[in-house]
């Protein structure tokens, strides 16, 4: 509550993108879910375990490589990005990727080696605007894979979902292995 509190003048100022992942995880149903598989992680580990320090730990990287993964890999794919070749996204969007095309075909990704060889080929020296303008000069137009702002809620319902069935196969799991040890 004291985070949504505090940031709530800069959601309604704009300046904070609402899939973001500073926001996205202690926000809304998604904090509820991560506590919730947190504790189902952590009871699963130190019954399989029977140490505390070492079930903690274990919890502790089961829980980190979950909420990295899915930063990383699965929230992006939660709904179809939208792509667009408009050079101003809004500002709530999450921007999945970039990349440059040419005749409709990709030509390099916006970022890394092919980008500041091409700038090098096409705009040398010092240029006037952004990378996007000297080289939409050239025939090359930048494309955006993004997620727009509105979606927070309903990817905050995906992964409450998936989350609270992964608390229920854990939390299961540990009450099926404290039964078969007691009997």
């Amino acid at each position: 509550m004291l985070f949504s509190w505090y940031n709530q003048p800069f959601f309604a100022a704009g300046y904070v993108i609402p899939l973001s992942t500073r926001v996205f995880d202690l926000h809304g149903i998604a904090f509820a879910a991560w506590t919730l598989v947190a504790f189902a992680i952590g009871a699963l580990a130190g019954m399989l375990i029977r140490r505390v320090v070492p079930a903690i730990a274990a919890t502790l990287a089961v829980y980190a490589g979950l909420a990295l993964a899915t930063t990383v890999y699965l929230r992006e794919h939660y709904m179809a990005p939208l792509i667009t070749s408009r050079p101003n996204l809004p500002g709530s969007a999450w921007v999945v990727s970039q990349w440059y095309a040419k005749d409709g075909r990709f030509a390099f990704p916006s970022r890394g080696s092919q980008l500041v060889s091409a700038l090098s080929r096409y705009c040398p020296g010092n240029f006037d605007g952004s990378p996007a303008q000297c080289l939409s000069r050239h025939g090359y137009s930048q494309w955006s894979s993004y997620q727009p702002g509105s979606r927070f809620w309903p990817f905050q319902w995906i992964e409450g979902g998936w989350l609270l069935a992964l608390s229920v196969l854990l939390i299961a799991a540990t009450i099926w292995l404290v039964r078969r040890r007691a009997a």
